[in-house]
């Protein structure tokens, strides 16, 4: 069995389901289980109508609501054979009534709350996966829809929600297993329920979890990550073009490069994969000839110093001096009591005799925060600033490789330096306004020359 995940933009219209349905029924020989994400930008559609809602701003909500069944009616139809319109015309009168009740319920209450959120955002995946599996049914596939709800066990913590595996990892097995050796499976990822039956969702990306959550479960011999985009680049082709792809990489060097924002995978997504030891694999839906990126537990032996640059944009840096604590034995407790105590992540830090510098991406809390460290400290923040981070294994292996950066980045200010615990990454903080500058200067320092066994030229890629 392999896990195939298809995101937003892979079935965020009829000809991309259609399309979807061809790549999977060239594997369905392999018995696939399908995870979906919402259609396009469903998700950011049902949060702008709940947002519509508690603003008391009724036409316009009815009207978000109407455009977004005609949609899906519209391009579900171009897929469902005239056989199962019927039944699709009832489906989605059966959840577009639902989702309308629950948002004027919304619009009574005027509060949007994150047990709410998770209702609303869950219709997405929900509706894509029906739709889905209809349309595979219609290319001549035979297939089930498993409703991700009745497997996927999470806590109470909405809107980020974390599985329960014992309990995910019994009803999959269960369910799944026996379902997928006869029909292609089709579920929803991103979403799950409470014990109690309650609807979770596990977070923004969360589909990409999901997969690695089913495949983890039924042991899956690989997980497939289909998206818009070759594979993992050696530079986020956002930033520069031209990047080379990587045709493999360790689970490590994946976890760093997602964290340090390369979009292609959700962070959590390799947890469930190292722990099972399950390969990783990231697609194009609308290249599937080209191999993509094989993310795999072991070492992946290469030539070149640094796999890929990512970049982390909208980074606030937040500095901190002591006064008369002069770096005092409890000092960096207290610093990091605060952030913790407005739930609020700290990518960076570095510090000096009498400094602390951090980074943060998360600004929701940052003028109570401020107010809090000045009680104790002098603190100042630094807007507009980006994380550039270099990942490979053999960094740690390497003398030099802080020389060549900085070296390569003549005349581009840098604000903070870090090397991770992992000895993986080599990180530090320019202006906003200086990535592209400092991401094409390091790319041409450290993929002028390619290992073959490992990248494959930009120019191969898209000859």
């Amino acid at each position: 069995m392999i896990v195939m995940k298809f995101g937003g933009s892979s079935v965020e219209s009829a000809a991309a389901i259609e399309r979807v349905a061809g790549i999977v029924k060239a594997r369905v020989e392999r018995r696939p289980v399908v995870v979906v994400s919402a259609m396009g930008k469903t998700t950011n559609k049902l949060l702008a109508i709940a947002a519509a809602a508690i603003e008391g701003k009724r036409h316009e909500y009815i009207g978000q609501l109407h455009d977004l069944r005609d949609f899906h009616s519209r391009e579900a139809r171009l897929v469902v054979p005239l056989a199962e319109r019927a039944e699709l015309d009832r489906t989605l009168d059966d959840h577009f009534q639902e989702l309308t009740e629950l948002v004027k319920g919304l619009a009574v209450l005027g509060e949007l709350t994150p047990r709410s959120i998770d209702a609303i955002s869950s219709y997405g995946e929900r509706l894509s996966s029906y739709i889905v599996t209809l349309a595979f049914r219609h290319f001549g596939m035979k297939t089930e829809h498993l409703d991700s709800r009745h497997v996927i066990v999470t806590d109470k913590r909405h809107t980020q929600a974390a599985p329960n595996f014992p309990e995910t990892y019994a009803r999959l097995r269960a369910k799944v297993i026996p379902l997928a050796q006869e029909h292609v499976v089709v579920m929803g990822g991103f979403i799950g329920s409470t014990e109690n039956g309650v609807t979770t969702t596990l977070g923004r990306g969360g589909s990409d979890f999901t997969a690695s959550i089913v495949g983890a479960g039924i042991g899956a011999e690989e997980i497939q990550i289909w998206t818009d985009v070759d594979g993992m680049l050696t530079a986020d082709p956002t930033i520069l073009a031209g990047g080379h792809r990587v045709k493999t990489i360790s689970f490590d060097e994946a976890a760093e490069l997602a964290y340090f924002g390369a979009k292609v995978l959700h962070p959590a997504t390799v947890v469930p994969a190292i722990e099972k030891n399950i390969p990783v694999l990231i697609l194009n839906s609308r290249r599937p000839d080209v191999p993509g990126t094989r993310i795999i537990a072991e070492t992946v032996a290469c030539d070149n110093v640094v796999k890929s640059i990512a970049c982390k944009r909208k980074i606030t840096v937040v500095n901190i001096q002591a006064t008369r604590m002069l770096m005092a034995h409890g000092f960096l407790h207290r610093i990091f009591e605060v952030f913790d105590r407005y739930e609020t992540a700290v990518d960076m830090v570095s510090t000096s005799e009498v400094s602390v510098s951090l980074t943060i991406d998360n600004t929701k809390s940052v003028d109570a925060i401020l107010k809090e460290l000045r009680e104790f400290a002098e603190a100042s923040v630094e807007h507009h600033q980006a994380i550039v981070c270099l990942v490979g294994e053999n960094i740690r292996f390497t003398p030099g490789v802080a020389r060549r950066v900085f070296n390569s980045l003549d005349g581009i200010n840098i604000r903070m330096i870090s090397q991770g615990a992992s000895l993986l990454n080599i990180s530090f903080v320019v202006a906003e306004a200086d990535v592209h500058r400092t991401v094409e200067a390091l790319h041409e320092e450290f993929f002028a020359e390619l290992d073959p066994e490992v990248f494959e030229r930009n120019e191969a890629v898209h000859a």
